[in-house]
């Protein structure tokens, strides 16, 4: 009977590691069907610019989310949720009303192709991130947000075959993304009225802000060397080399967003055995089975890059190839940061560990940035991604080892024993 238990609990956690990787990251699976139609319709230049929408796409959802939807979800079991989504939604709403705001003013001023790009993709970013979709994963539903996730990703694919050979532009992409967040959001956002009701009137809001402002400026300085990479870069690569860069590296992210979802589907199981002393062991063995299989799915890139690049993208893409396969080693270092940021350290309320990962991150980063505007090369860029990403993977997991090492150190609570007389009756 045990070995069965156990034997449901894992098909149940494959099967919502699934439901996340479809739902919460479909992005890239589509991008993955129409990424061949982009690349031959929009050519290197075009693709490199529409990397820098892509890249500001991030930005925008962790201006707007704050970064925080891991650690509401994991209290969800604990707080009001109606309060939560209250003062969640006051901040949400506010910045990205300004990123709006933002919008027009450069449609107004006509900024050049670059600036637009960036606001684009903050807008997109921001609007995706208005979803409720944090209230299901703190459910640990992810049947529904699979479903929810999955409409606004058929409509995305369905947006670009329909008008991107008609509009070949990187703007309309990124409208199409942006059109395609509308139904994901209206559809969580129906079903968090409908189980929740309203959300209740925003009352302490600087607690929750408290609580997101290390976390949003560890986003942003992870956004500054991850995802976020080529919006900083634009002004120092030409499209050219943002393009090649952004062939490889649209491989190796929809591939991270295959891993990412472990911690996802970890986070709402770990949040429940928080105060069980089997929680740190739990903790290190999923974090092997992360980083193995990170590793294994890296060497297969490496091995395979010149036929993905060639089959994807089209023989003018061919020197994206090494770019590639030394990114692909990034894998195994994402995958460690993204499940113990994602399952760990928010079960522990550890903002302050996230946002040292991200200081050094950008530290190492910043060096490499420095490096780029010397040399004006895209090997700067991949270079200076690898050794972040592995510098931040490193420190995360002395910080696991710290913290499990501490609460064991930590004293036992005192245990007041009273003796009794032999007729029963309790001594002092």
């Amino acid at each position: 009977m045990l070995e069965n238990k156990k034997v449901f609990r894992f098909v149940a956690l494959v099967r919502d590691i699934g439901y996340v990787s479809f739902g919460k990251y479909g992005q890239y699976i589509v991008t993955a069907v129409t990424v061949p139609l982009m690349a031959r319709v929009l050519g290197i230049e075009g693709l490199g610019l529409l990397s820098i929408g892509m890249s500001s796409y991030f930005i925008g959802g962790v201006l707007v989310d704050l970064g925080i939807t891991q650690f509401l979800a994991a209290k969800m079991h604990t707080d009001d949720v109606s309060q939560l989504r209250g003062n969640y939604l006051a901040i949400r709403a506010t910045v990205f009303g300004a990123i709006c705001a933002a919008l027009l003013l450069g449609l107004a001023l006509d900024a050049g192709d670059h600036t637009r790009m960036i606001l684009l993709g903050l807008f997109a970013g921001g609007l995706s991130s208005i979803s409720e979709d944090w209230v299901l994963i703190g459910q640990g539903r992810f049947g529904a947000s699979t479903a929810y996730q999955s409409v606004g990703r058929v409509v995305y694919l369905v947006l670009l075959v329909l008008l991107l050979p008609r509009h070949p532009s990187a703007t309309v992409a990124m409208l199409c993304l942006a059109v395609s967040s509308v139904f994901t959001v209206g559809l969580t956002w129906r079903d968090s009225l409908r189980r929740f009701g309203l959300p209740a009137r925003p009352r302490a809001v600087l607690r929750t802000v408290r609580l997101g402002a290390p976390v949003l400026t560890s986003r942003l300085l992870v956004s500054s060397y991850g995802q976020g990479s080529a919006t900083i870069y634009s002004s120092l690569l030409d499209g050219a080399s943002l393009g090649l860069f952004s062939a490889g590296d649209r491989i190796v992210r929809a591939l991270q967003s295959m891993l990412d979802p472990i911690g996802f589907a970890l986070l709402p199981r770990m949040a429940h055995i928080s105060e069980d002393s089997r929680f740190w062991r739990r903790a290190t063995v999923a974090l092997f089975a992360c980083v193995g299989t990170a590793l294994v799915v890296a060497v297969t890139l490496w091995v395979t890059a010149p036929l993905l690049i060639r089959v994807i993208f089209g023989d003018d893409f061919v020197n994206a190839v090494p770019l590639l396969q030394v990114e692909a080693m990034i894998l195994p270092a994402t995958a460690l940061t993204s499940y113990v940021t994602t399952a760990v350290l928010p079960v522990r309320g550890d903002t302050a560990g996230v946002l040292i990962g991200a200081v050094i991150g950008t530290c190492v980063a910043g060096g490499w940035l420095y490096v780029a505007m010397q040399s004006h090369s895209v090997w700067t860029l991949v270079y200076g991604t690898l050794s972040s990403e592995v510098a931040v993977a490193l420190w995360y997991v002395v910080r696991m080892w710290r913290l499990s090492r501490e609460e064991r150190r930590a004293p036992l609570p005192e245990v007041v024993l009273h003796a009794s007389s032999a007729d029963g009756e309790r001594l002092p």
